[in-house]
């Protein structure tokens, strides 16, 4: 279980560090939004700040992931993240479902082999 925890958390983080860096580097060409998810899409650039601190976590959380350093944190800090990408692909852009859908998937998944360490934080 120990080897897929860490392959389970190598494969996370180096995914939302392509997310990031792809973001900050401009390395991919985005791809065309359509729909719901466009105007959704608008707003977040319109609000200037919000992409690039999500695509900000995202880089950390990714470099935490691949260290293996600070990974408890991390797991709670990229949480909303990936609920929002998989909610998000769910009602707007449901192609690309299968991927947000690992990801939080593999969020859960390693929230749950590190469960003794928030066992204090729920504890009254």
């Amino acid at each position: 279980m120990k080897i897929t925890t860490i392959i389970i958390r190598v494969l996370i983080g180096l995914f939302l560090l392509y997310a990031s860096i792809s973001f900050f580097l401009k390395l991919a060409p985005e791809t065309e939004a359509t729909g719901s998810f466009k105007a959704f899409n608008t707003g977040l650039i319109a609000s200037v700040y919000l992409i690039p601190l999500a695509k900000a976590v995202e880089l950390l959380c990714g470099l935490s992931y691949v260290i293996g350093r600070y990974v408890t944190l991390a797991n709670i800090v990229i949480l909303p993240v990936t609920i929002n990408i998989l909610l998000i692909n769910y009602f707007m852009s449901p192609e690309t479902l299968p991927i947000a859908a690992a990801l939080f998937i593999g969020n859960l998944f390693l929230i749950w082999r590190y469960w003794d360490n928030y066992k204090s934080v729920f504890t009254p």
